[in-house]
């Protein structure tokens, strides 16, 4: 039998990795220099790739995943597209993914610390995923 732990806990890595990739592409038509839009192109990716890992995983558990709760990602939108509005440089953006990697980072850890008893792989996955925003945050820090 699967551990409700494993369960819950590829949710919440399905939910984030969505919240994440809508939050680059919410940017990345906006972004001025170029390997700032190709590192944030590339972590997308990397984000899509975990996100079949995910996939495949909560298939086996006859499960659908978990979308981001629609306030969070409203407010995220909103968020977004107030600060750019008011100054879309390079600067704000990356202001804007270090919030939004550091926020992942940070749920993701809670979730990790929460569901115990998930499985090894589903662990695994996740500190991968936070692997990505803490290098995503890193990156950054050049632009802002």
């Amino acid at each position: 039998m699967i551990e409700p732990d494993t369960i819950k806990l590829l949710r919440e890595c399905d939910a984030g990795i969505k919240m994440g990739v809508s939050s680059i592409d919410d940017v990345l038509d906006h972004v001025h220099d170029t390997a700032l839009k190709e590192r944030l192109t590339d972590c997308r990716n990397s984000h899509d790739r975990l996100k079949e890992e995910i996939q495949v995983l909560l298939d086996a558990c006859h499960d659908t995943g978990k979308e981001p709760a629609p306030m969070a990602k409203g407010m995220s939108w909103i968020k977004t597209n107030a600060k750019i509005a008011l100054d879309g440089s390079d600067e704000t953006i990356a202001d804007l993914m270090t919030d939004g990697c550091n926020m992942g980072v940070k749920s993701l850890s809670r979730y990790l610390n929460q569901y115990k008893a998930a499985d090894e792989g589903s662990k695994d996955i996740t500190k991968r995923l936070i692997g990505l925003e803490e290098k995503l945050a890193v990156d950054m820090r050049g632009y802002l």
